[in-house]
């Protein structure tokens, strides 16, 4: 969990939520970019296989999964690796690869973090670590990489693992948790691994658990249709101590399953006084978005109807970032992306109206994997963002598991703009014309047309990447019969300026 993390948002990132395509001009942030990580990717170690889970405590990013390899960044497939089976630590700040190296021998699907930042509790499907007995749930020191005498017994898979003061809760396909019975949800002490009488009882698998900021609640999702014998489709808020369905109106807008069409929730990630759920639907057309809920009332805030299921979602300050195979999403607007645009696996919506933001990285999803989907897990500070997943690439790159975004100043640059047209039809006027260019993580850019050194005219334009580029259009009555002059285009996002490669001379009539 992110408890404790404080987030600062750039006052140019806030504004930003205005978003698009209505209304006024996006103006981009004063570090370059429009939300509050670049769409850059930094420099960040591999691994050989998907990543399932991944969580941050102080300096040290923790990452679970299938893997049993860790390579450094550029290295091909069996180049420079390090044995890591199923669970690696990398560095915050440089992402190289640590020390830490347990031995499980079984796949890892969910970490968490203790508030107090020096625990992480793992859940999966090993019953071994460091050859000792841990079935599917352990805890290990975050500092020291220690493995603790924290050992409750979960007879199956855990998949989902969640951390509030000393309970830890978590949701799986387990039947048993101590050799008691625990259908799919438990909670076990922190300081112990002491089973406790939170007891929700749901009668299909779980597949996300988080609780409240305060406290007061816990959210879980999955396959299930009955949570303590009541009606629940895949999502459910929780009293924390007794295991009590709470009313949540916002389960009502995910819709319950057909012949045609079954959905579930993926993910869910709280964040100060909203929770946003994630789902991922199985048959053509069915929900795979996000909703939005105040956590005080349980209504819905908003809610995005992308199709392509929605595997991962994790919120910085007033922005909402997905992994998903999103689409197509005009069903949230008829200006964004249809079917034919290609897959846009790394999107943000504004946190506060749930519109599409200003940031477009992209992975690929392997197509060997057994999910072949991209992004599964993420984890974020204020500052960063983590991505793992079983891609092979980001942004056109070899990059394999994991990635990582960071608010560093400068943000990715707008490809160089093509040379104006030019001509001179009439006396002493030269009409104009430049196509716009795509920022990836950017949405409003500003053109300028100088001709030499003298300002010709400056406008403002949207640009979206599923989008032709617009035709701009300009007249420039500064000139005079006879003259041979010469104009070039520029392109600022709010710290970038790129000049086109070219410029373009003309005569004036």
């Amino acid at each position: 969990m992110k408890k404790l993390v404080l987030v600062l948002v750039t006052a140019g990132a806030v504004l930003a939520a205005a978003l698009i395509p209505a209304g006024p001009p996006v103006v981009a942030a004063a570090p370059g970019f429009g939300t509050a990580v670049s769409a850059l990717r930094q420099s960040t170690w591999q691994t050989n296989k998907p990543v399932n889970a991944v969580a941050i405590a102080g300096n040290n990013v923790f990452v679970g999964g299938l893997f049993t390899r860790v390579r450094p960044p550029g290295k091909k497939l069996g180049e420079g690796e390090a044995v890591r089976t199923y669970l690696a630590s990398f560095s915050r700040t440089s992402g190289n690869a640590s020390s830490f190296a347990p031995v499980l021998n079984g796949a890892v699907y969910s970490i968490a973090v203790s508030l107090d930042q020096k625990w992480i509790v793992v859940g999966g499907d090993f019953t071994t670590v460091n050859g000792k007995t841990r079935n599917r749930i352990a805890m290990f020191n975050a500092a020291t990489g220690a493995l603790a005498s924290f050992a409750p017994s979960v007879a199956t898979r855990v998949k989902a693992v969640a951390i509030y003061g000393n309970s830890v809760f978590f949701g799986g396909s387990f039947g048993r948790v101590n050799n008691t019975v625990r259908n799919k949800l438990a909670a076990v002490a922190l300081n112990s691994g002491a089973l406790l009488p939170w007891n929700p009882d749901a009668d299909g698998d779980v597949y996300a658990v988080d609780v409240a900021d305060n406290g007061t609640k816990v959210y879980a999702g999955g396959p299930f249709r009955t949570v303590h014998k009541q009606h629940h489709n895949t999502l459910v808020s929780l009293n924390n101590s007794t295991g009590d369905p709470i009313a949540m109106p916002a389960e009502a807008w995910i819709p319950e399953p057909t012949s045609k069409c079954l959905t579930r929730v993926k993910d869910i990630d709280t964040y100060g006084s909203k929770v946003f759920v994630s789902n991922g639907g199985d048959g053509t057309g069915c929900y795979d978005g996000i909703l939005a809920a105040d956590v005080a009332t349980g209504k819905l805030l908003w809610q995005s109807k992308c199709l392509g299921a929605t595997e991962a979602v994790k919120a910085i300050g007033n922005w909402l970032y997905k992994g998903s195979h999103a689409h197509n999403c005009s069903p949230d607007d008829p200006s964004y992306f249809k079917d034919g645009s290609g897959t846009h696996y790394l999107l943000a919506h504004s946190g506060v109206t749930g519109k599409l933001g200003p940031w477009f990285p992209n992975t690929d999803a392997d197509p060997t994997s057994t999910t072949k989907v991209g992004p599964l897990a993420m984890a974020a500070t204020g500052t960063d963002l983590w991505v793992g997943g079983d891609f092979l690439k980001v942004n056109g790159v070899g990059q394999q598991g994991i990635t990582r975004f960071t608010n560093a100043i400068g943000g990715a640059k707008a490809p160089a703009p093509a040379a104006p047209a030019a001509n001179s039809p009439v006396p002493n006027k030269v009409g104009l014309s430049f196509k716009t260019v795509v920022d990836p993580d950017n949405i409003t850019l500003t053109y300028k047309i100088y001709q030499g050194s003298r300002l010709v005219g400056t406008w403002n334009r949207n640009t979206y990447s599923w989008q032709a580029a617009q035709l701009v259009t300009y007249t420039d009555n500064g000139v005079k019969s006879g003259q041979k002059v010469n104009y070039r285009v520029e392109v600022l996002d709010g710290r970038n300026v790129v000049k086109s490669a070219t410029s373009v001379t003309v005569q004036v009539k």
